[in-house]
């Protein structure tokens, strides 16, 4: 601290006192980044990493850009935020929002899919899953239209998604079968994780809303990755900075790991 030019050190300890206070959580907050695990907690022999989609393992949310196309991005917009943040009932808001789309052209999926990218350090964290030949999935509450180019794209082991309806190659403002909800996003974990001869508590989860909490809590490692409150409070490593890396290191598979 020579160089630093306060004869009676108080600005220096008050200094302190403020980054300190800073980094304190508010009322309400979830609390700080947690992105180190004990060596006991890492995975070892066998593993699978199931993530949640969209803001996550991409950096968008597919349904915001497909409700641009039609006009309505705003008001969709602020129904996604809403039910990710558990304000609303998933599989209500998402008939809400899906209903916006009818009427659009088939072909505005196409063209949304070149607007998806992954979230940085993504590649990264699934190819030292696959290099341990471990298995790697996607659940999403969004489509298996843009689903599934995007996981032939990254070598994904397989996935999950809702169904956008489509007639006449038209979208109907409708979606088919099974909703993907935070219940189903568990039992795929279960069901995917059984499939491989491994248990709930081997499995990695990463996600950022409510509708992935059940996924998260039932894993081994919960990740809470640039989170809702609602998920974060309940995660088990819980990053704020839009970095995957931060995961491949704190589970011990980055690429500099032995």
């Amino acid at each position: 601290m020579a160089d630093y030019d306060d004869p009676s050190g108080t600005d220096w300890l008050d200094s302190l006192l403020e980054t300190a206070a800073e980094q304190m959580p508010e009322a309400g907050d979830e609390g700080p980044t947690t992105t180190i695990l004990a060596a006991d907690q890492r995975p070892e022999t066998s593993s699978m990493l199931i993530m949640d989609v969209d803001s996550t393992l991409i950096d968008q949310e597919v349904i915001d850009l497909l409700a641009a196309h039609a006009g309505r991005a705003e008001e969709v917009a602020a129904v996604t935020e809403r039910a990710m943040r558990g304000e609303l009932d998933f599989t209500g808001s998402l008939h809400a929002r899906v209903a916006a789309l009818g009427g659009l052209p088939e072909a505005v999926l196409e063209e949304t899919f070149e607007q998806v990218t992954p979230t940085a350090g993504a590649e990264e964290l699934i190819e030292a899953f696959r290099r341990r030949r471990w298995p790697v999935y996607a659940v999403s509450g969004g489509f298996r239209q843009i689903l599934q180019p995007l996981a032939e794209k990254l070598g994904l082991t397989d996935y999950d998604a809702n169904t956008l309806e489509l007639k006449d190659g038209t979208l109907t403002g409708s979606v088919t079968g099974e909703v993907v909800d935070r219940a189903v996003k568990e039992q795929r974990l279960r069901q995917w994780a059984a499939e491989h001869g491994i248990t709930a508590d081997q499995v990695v989860a990463v996600g950022d809303g409510a509708n992935d909490l059940d996924m998260v809590t039932a894993a081994g490692i919960g990740v809470a990755f640039c989170a809702k409150p609602a998920l974060a409070q309940k995660a088990d490593l819980v990053i704020k900075h839009r970095s995957m890396e931060l995961i491949s290191y704190a589970l011990g598979v980055s690429p500099t790991a032995a």
